[in-house]
């Protein structure tokens, strides 16, 4: 397969702990509560703008039932200045496997750079963040084909998505009167528009342009990704807070209206209530996440993430049995990752 490679300045995190995967859902969830609780029309229309019809999972016989039926999510974090463009990657995927039933929830984090087959490419391989961009250059709805090929990667079906860029981020942060971080180390770092923005030593107030500047520096920082995840978790922690406060709910008209210009799923309207729901009644016990061993390697001459054959299929076991779903023949699927041996 070609390789899709374009240079960039700006990086999404590759992968991402527990607080953050769960915070980020968590985050999503309340935007959406917001326009089902607190909306009028005008917060339904600019929501609604956001909402993407989904095809069924080929791997799925008939559809699911949100209030009965376990079903899987697909998280994706879009490197898009702006929504509504097609020359995006995916640099943040999680899927969130939720069994209403059982009340649990298992989350998993797929490393942007993992080296796996991409879907509609008669076998051809890629770092996962490809398969957007592979899929609008061949005529295949780039989300979709992000969709297949986390299916393919996984060996589980997924329901629904949720998409939010750059912009969006920002834009929460603005309308929520930005976040108040305690900086442990003076840095620089670039911006979109070719600036750059000071950050100083100790406690600042920061807009979303600078909140997002601060949460994705990472070369910077001697912890590297370490420092990064908890500078990212920092700020999230703080929307979270603010956008289930008495505050945040009295914006919820500007959040739903500016994020959802830069936001898009697949939920219907009528199924967010059920989401709602069945997210309060899953205890923090009964949440988990599962992590992929990984190694770093080389493939097409640039630097890819490696995943282990075995650990990929605990974990797609593990998927299977919390959706309560099973490949057809009890087969795992023909879709290899270029893994370890």
């Amino acid at each position: 397969m070609q390789n899709y490679r374009r240079r960039r300045k700006d990086r999404f995190p590759k992968t991402e702990r527990r607080k953050w995967a769960i915070r980020a859902l968590v985050f999503i969830i309340v935007v959406a509560l917001g326009s089902a609780v607190y909306a009028g029309t005008q917060i339904w229309d600019a929501i609604a703008k956001g909402q993407d019809e989904l095809e069924k999972s080929k791997l799925r016989e008939g559809q699911i039932d949100m209030d009965k039926d376990p079903f899987a999510i697909l998280l994706i974090g879009s490197d898009a200045r702006k929504e509504g463009g097609h020359n995006w990657r995916p640099d943040v995927l999680i899927v969130a496997a939720i069994n209403p039933k059982k009340k649990s929830m298992k989350m998993i984090s797929i490393p942007r750079d993992s080296y796996v087959e991409i879907a509609n490419t008669n076998g051809g391989k890629a770092k996962i963040n490809h398969a957007a961009l592979y899929g609008y250059q061949h005529g295949v709805d780039p989300v979709k084909n992000t969709r297949e090929t986390v299916e393919n990667f996984l060996h589980i079906p997924i329901d629904y998505y949720a998409k939010v860029n750059f912009k969006g981020f920002m834009d929460s942060v603005d309308v929520l009167g930005g976040v108040d971080i305690n900086n442990k180390k003076a840095f620089s770092q670039g911006t979109f528009g070719g600036g750059k923005l000071f950050f100083k030593l100790g406690p600042q107030h920061l807009d979303g342009e600078h909140a997002l500047a601060y949460a994705r520096m990472r070369k910077k920082d001697p912890r590297g990704d370490l420092g990064r995840n908890e500078r990212q978790r920092e700020v999230l922690n703080q929307l979270v807070d603010k956008a289930i406060s008495l505050g945040g709910i009295t914006k919820f008209s500007e959040l739903t209206q500016k994020v959802g210009a830069n936001f898009s799923y697949s939920f219907k309207p009528t199924e967010i209530p059920s989401l709602i729901a069945i997210y309060k009644s899953i205890p923090k016990k009964n949440t988990e996440t599962l992590n992929l061993k990984v190694t770093n390697g080389r493939r097409d001459r640039q630097d890819v993430v490696l995943v282990d054959k075995q650990d990929s299929e605990r974990i797609s076991k593990i998927l299977q049995e919390q959706l309560e779903w099973k490949p057809k023949n009890d087969q795992q699927g023909t879709q290899q990752t270029d893994n370890q041996e």
